[in-house]
């Protein structure tokens, strides 16, 4: 097997002087706002699938089982769109996820039987949500060898603000001009953007021969490997993060965090009415959760950089636990409003920092395929709620059962994180170690390096 190098320079920027890797992160900004408007069209499209006097007059338990079949076949993708990201790239799987962005959005709004939305949204639609965050979020880690905390942060507020966005704009669409118009002219608008989008992005600096934000003029020059040996390298470097503990308590963290917001973002707005709050009133209730995340979204990730991922991680999922308590005692509208604006903090925090912590834990290797169990686990914790709470508020007639499940959810996953190992090292610095010696890379960087030293030296002489 032959290994070819290539030196890359220290420095890439654009003809302007902006670093190559700002412009991938606008792009991955743009795809996840993207991403974001298939989980606000769920929330949305619930009252006119309900509607008995619409088109379709479905009863809410046919509409939450494909709610569940949404967030079950997206927990299975998703590892696997993780490992055909480190594989392939992000940007293959970029312009697949706009592909079937596409037909998955105009195929919805052909829907006329319950058997077409279980396959187009349930499955279609999952798979698309799971190209999006998972390979392509996951490829930030390459760009930024720096700053990788305030990079997350902006690529997850930028998906916070869309999301608030795009909730009424798919509102109004479908009130001006019904359900098959609203959803073509998303899913071609949304799917062409990405499509376009593919043209400009890369996957990874050394697809650019170039580096990685943060690198300089003393750093060793990236390395090209063949596919075979890059094969082998993901093979060996998985096999080296699935013997860790973090590998898996990381998408358990994850589950736990998402079955506990999931349980708040369905049945907020419920308990609200129940106590006498207006469903426009209500309404605000999500606005004001996705709203004040995206504070939780953007400092989670750059605190978790300067201070540690534990730590950050921990106070998040503690503080979308803790704020539940407003819920039992609250019935008027100000009280749910106070509870939505804390309780948005801790449940931004907690999703937005898993890149960040994979890199202390992992370091740079490729990440794609931790990340896609990680969301795995949110997937499935999501599902979780979305079952176990309906049964708790049918079983008892009180929306307090499902809010204590909330809270022990949240607080169970602040326990497993405090079991972790510290993010202060990586866990498998030796990961090369299992590797053919042609296949490694950390001596020929240093060969490299060296050679690159003595060169300068004598041009400088």
């Amino acid at each position: 097997m032959a290994v070819t190098t290539t030196p890359t320079p220290a420095i890439s920027r654009s003809p302007k002087g902006i670093h190559r890797a700002w412009i991938i992160l606008v792009i991955l900004a743009v795809a996840q706002i993207v991403g974001q408007s298939i989980s606000m069209a769920a929330g949305i499209m619930v009252a006119p699938l309900n509607d008995p006097d619409g088109g379709f007059g479905w009863n809410m338990g046919l509409i939450g089982a494909a709610l569940a079949i949404y967030y079950l076949c997206g927990a299975l993708v998703s590892p696997i769109t993780g490992i055909l990201g480190d594989r392939y790239g992000a940007r293959p799987m970029m312009l697949a996820c706009g592909i079937l962005y596409a037909v998955s959005m105009v195929l919805i709004g052909t829907v006329t039987e319950l058997w077409q939305f279980f396959l187009y949204f349930g499955v279609l639609l999952s798979v698309t949500q799971s190209l999006a965050m998972v390979p392509i979020l996951a490829s930030v880690n390459g760009w930024f060898k720096q700053r990788l905390g305030l990079a997350t942060g902006l690529l997850w507020a930028s998906g916070g603000v869309g999301a608030a966005a795009v909730a009424p704009g798919i509102a109004g669409l479908l009130d001006a001009f019904g359900w098959q118009t609203t959803f073509t002219v998303i899913g071609l608008g949304g799917g062409g953007t990405l499509a376009v989008l593919t043209f400009f992005f890369h996957s990874k600096p050394a697809d650019l021969n170039t580096t990685a934000f943060g690198s300089i003029a003393g750093d060793p020059p990236e390395i090209f490997l063949g596919k075979e040996i890059e094969r082998l390298r993901l093979k060996v470097f998985n096999k080296a993060m699935r013997r860790t503990r973090a590998f898996w308590n990381l998408p358990t963290i994850h589950g736990l965090g998402c079955a506990g917001h999931g349980i708040v973002l369905i049945y907020s707005i419920p308990l609200a009415i129940e106590q006498g709050v207006s469903l426009g009133a209500a309404s605000f209730i999500l606005a004001l959760i996705s709203v004040f995340s995206i504070v939780g979204r953007f400092m989670a990730p750059i605190l978790a950089e300067r201070m540690g991922a534990k730590p950050v991680m921990m106070t998040a999922l503690f503080v979308q636990g803790v704020t539940v308590l407003v819920l039992f005692w609250a019935h008027d509208a100000y009280a749910f409003y106070l509870f939505a604006i804390l309780f948005g903090l801790g449940f931004g925090g907690e999703m937005s920092a898993y890149l960040v912590v994979n890199r202390q834990y992992f370091g740079s290797g490729p990440l794609a395929t931790l990340y896609g169990f990680e969301m795995m686990g949110a997937l499935i914790g999501h599902a979780t709620a979305t079952v176990l709470g309906g049964l708790a508020i049918y079983a008892t007639g009180s929306f307090n059962p499902a809010l204590a499940m909330s809270m022990f959810f949240s607080f169970t996953g602040v326990l497993v994180i405090y079991s972790m190992e510290s993010g202060k090292k990586i866990l498998i610095p030796d990961w090369e170690s299992g590797l053919p010696p042609e296949a490694r890379t950390t001596q020929k960087i240093a060969e490299q390096a060296t050679r690159a030293a003595l060169i300068e030296q004598m041009d400088s002489d």
